[in-house]
């Protein structure tokens, strides 16, 4: 298999407008799709982030049912001159930075929560690749 990236991800959350509001007016990301009471849907560059209520997930007719519980994690990448404004945007705009970690590379990225407690992390481009 040559899998070339991975195109969704999934995090599972409580209130779909209280998402919304987190994804989309603050961190920017474009809704590509909605249903009520069971998933939102965001652009992330070239991937996409859904994000289900569990238990509407859980109880699929169609699709193989799945969901999770408790923190989950994810990492967006940044351009690496865009690093340092992002994270002074999103600090500006009240969200906490809950940890900054400097990388054996160099680099650092940092972490913060959405609104359901899920640990997100904002990295720059170039933190994967090999040196």
């Amino acid at each position: 298999m040559l899998i070339q990236q991975i195109k969704e991800t999934c995090l599972y959350v409580t209130d779909l407008e209280r998402t919304r509001e987190f994804y989309e007016g603050i961190l920017e990301l474009p809704v590509i799709g909605k249903v009520d009471h069971r998933h939102i849907f965001f652009r992330a560059g070239r991937s996409v982030l859904l994000c289900f209520i569990a238990e509407a997930s859980r109880k699929s007719g169609q699709l193989p049912p799945h969901w999770a519980k408790g923190k989950q994690h994810i990492a967006f990448e940044v351009a690496a001159p865009d690093y340092e404004a992002c994270k002074a945007r999103l600090a500006g705009l009240g969200i906490a930075i809950t940890h900054e970690e400097e990388w054996p590379n160099g680099l650092r990225s940092f972490y913060f929560e959405d609104p359901d407690g899920h640990v997100l992390e904002v990295v720059p481009a170039g933190l994967w690749e090999k040196r």
